[in-house]
């Protein structure tokens, strides 16, 4: 197999080759030491180094809890990015939050992402149904998607309006429960249920 290797700025030629690695693996993730052997290394430690450089000159994310699960990125982040901002609130006739006007654009440490920045919006939670772990106020980072898993906090429209709620789908029903279930109950999702975002971080107000 001929390998093809991508020249970057600023990048050791361990670095560049590792990330032609990587990207020839992304769907099979190698061992730290499968790694070293590819990279022809004398130990994991070197490996190591050389993916954190990566992680700090924006090349590569990982998964913080689970390091075999990783992106990476054709151009390095810049070490604040800018995110889009929307409301939870009522939708348009599209049924999505996203396809609007950003309310405003909020600055963030591109590290505090383990995704590309560019998958990334921000909401503000809203009401008491997600306490203690979300409260009103509070920034709630989201990846873009439109799947998930049962268990993930998610931003979805439901019955016209963006809400946060954790998802949970039984044969072909989808759950939306609430993390305060003692004053709010679990639901069925309404017809135009439609997810935008898996929740990542949350930025706490105080």
């Amino acid at each position: 197999m001929l390998t093809t290797f991508v020249i970057m700025k600023n990048l050791h030629p361990n670095q560049e080759k590792l990330i032609d690695i990587l990207r020839i693996n992304i769907d099979n993730p190698l061992t730290m030491i499968e790694l070293m052997e590819e990279l022809d290394v004398a130990s994991t430690s070197v490996v190591h180094h050389h993916i954190v450089q990566l992680e700090k000159k924006g090349y590569l994310k990982r998964n913080p809890s689970n390091p075999r699960d990783y992106q990476l990125l054709e151009d390095p982040e810049k070490p604040i990015t800018y995110i889009n901002q929307y409301g939870l609130a009522e939708c348009g006739s599209n049924g999505s939050i996203l396809d609007g006007n950003p309310v405003d654009r909020i600055p963030i440490a591109s590290k505090l992402l383990k995704f590309p920045a560019n998958d990334a919006f921000i909401v503000i939670a809203k009401g008491d149904s997600m306490e203690p772990d979300i409260s009103s106020g509070d920034y709630i980072i989201a990846q873009k998607k439109q799947t998930a898993s049962n268990g993930d906090i998610i931003v979805c429209v439901n019955q016209g309006v963006a809400i946060i709620k954790t998802f949970y789908k039984n044969d072909n029903q989808v759950i939306l429960h609430s993390i305060n279930s003692i004053k709010h109950k679990p639901f069925i999702a309404s017809e135009d249920f439609k997810i935008e975002g898996i929740v990542k971080n949350i930025i706490k107000y105080s």
